[in-house]
């Protein structure tokens, strides 16, 4: 398709979906980025060759929500569900619509909300930053946008259902947007899934924008399909005294290659990003997860933790970063790796860029098999070796597991986590 067909395709697929002029524009400049700019930058680890890029036409397909199985309506329950490109349920209580709250699908958002959409709108995450980036705006397809006014202090958890259709022969390119304005708090917990066996990439893309003295708990459950091969990156803007927590369980089957970045911006800023992730039979994933301290007396801390079985690859970048000025800060990351298999390979490497003197910077990282000891301990009590080997990994975890803030999705990650250790045993 030459370059004109190209851009003229969009302008048509923005038009049938009714996109306000300010968003085909911003599709249109991000599509003319394409040529100049390069995939992102995975130290120590290759993905170059992947196919996370599909030279189709940006289409709009409808799935049916006859495919899946959804829970039981609850109107206490705050939730949105996405199958594919089509919004399947949105629930948001009336008392919550009345404080202000929007929860809606991104492109509603762009429509009936486009000031304050426009406003934050791939703001933290620029379109220039990568030819990853550039591509997700222009042929964005999917996603959500939530808002949370002033001062709003929700405690349910706020609940988004994303899954991928495979049944389809179409990308999934989906945006989460996050706004918490100042004072306000939340709980956010995403889960991720793949219907249907085609191969197909996703490029998921989330924006978390903490407000000044705002509260943000973030939570995933990744768990996309093996025939999936998956970019994504997450950002949060952190503003003065806001509070960020990232606990991201990746559990995906297929390759995967993504970044977490925390930008304190603001002074007393915090950010704790936490991850652990399990990789099995020839699986490939390589995580660059950054905090930058910008801010004065600001908090940036990482904790990975990965298992790899079989012959698959995990490598773990943990990047601190304190520029100038950021004096009285803080960074310090852990990134932990357990190998399982003689054919597995891992790699953990902390990374401190610290530009400042009156500060707090440290890491630790290591990569090797499961303590003898602890082995020692279980096996003389009788208890059957894979079986130690899971009791000891669930409490190398346990760092991140503790910290989803939903009992059901705790669950549903340990269920997840038994399964593909018990898969990865039966191989070694």
């Amino acid at each position: 398709m030459t370059e004109l067909k190209a851009e003229q395709q969009l302008v048509t697929a923005s038009e049938e979906n009714n996109e306000p002029q300010s968003l085909l524009d911003r599709r249109l400049e991000a599509y003319k980025l394409m040529d100049k700019l390069q995939l992102p930058k995975m130290q120590r680890f290759k993905f170059h060759d992947w196919p996370l890029i599909k030279d189709q036409p940006l289409t709009w397909v409808a799935s049916d929500p006859q495919t899946i199985t959804e829970d039981e309506a609850d109107d206490e329950v705050i939730k949105i569900v996405q199958f594919g490109q089509s919004t399947v349920r949105i629930a948001l209580p009336k008392k919550l619509q009345d404080a202000g709250v929007i929860l809606t699908d991104i492109f509603t958002a762009a429509r009936e909300h486009e000031e304050l959409f426009n406003k934050f709108f791939m703001t933290a995450i620029k379109p220039e930053e990568n030819l990853l980036t550039a591509y997700h705006l222009a042929y964005l397809n999917a996603g959500l946008f939530l808002y949370i006014p002033r001062n709003v202090q929700i405690e349910k958890p706020i609940e988004a259902e994303l899954i991928q259709d495979n049944t389809q022969h179409e990308p999934l390119v989906s945006h989460i947007l996050v706004v918490a304005d100042q004072g306000s708090k939340i709980k956010f917990i995403q889960h991720l899934t793949t219907v249907g066996e085609n191969e197909e990439p996703a490029d998921m893309m989330i924006e978390l924008i903490a407000r000044d003295n705002s509260e943000i708990d973030f939570s995933s459950l990744d768990e996309l399909g093996s025939h999936t091969h998956t970019y994504f990156k997450r950002r949060a803007d952190i503003g003065r005294d806001a509070h960020v927590e990232w606990a991201v369980g990746l559990m995906n089957d297929g390759n995967t290659v993504g970044d977490m970045d925390s930008e304190l911006l603001g002074e007393g800023g915090y950010a704790n990003s936490k991850m652990i992730a399990i990789t099995t039979r020839q699986q490939e994933v390589g995580i660059n997860n950054r905090v930058t301290n910008h801010g004065k007396h600001t908090t940036g801390l990482i904790n990975q933790r990965g298992v790899i079985l079989e012959s698959s690859e995990l490598i773990f970048n943990g990047i601190g970063q304190i520029i100038h000025g950021a004096h009285g800060s803080k960074a310090d990351q852990q990134n932990r790796v357990l190998i399982m298999s003689d054919q597995a390979r891992g790699d953990a490497n902390p990374i401190l860029l610290i530009d400042e003197n009156d500060v707090e910077a440290g890491h630790a990282a290591s990569v090797g098999p499961v303590d003898p000891h602890q082995m020692y301990y279980l096996m003389s009590r009788g208890i059957p070796r894979k079986q130690a080997e899971r009791m000891v990994i669930r409490g190398f975890l346990g760092a991140v597991l503790s910290a989803i803030p939903s009992k059901d999705d705790r669950n549903k990650l340990v269920t997840i986590l038994e399964r593909k250790l018990t898969d990865g045993q039966q191989y070694q």
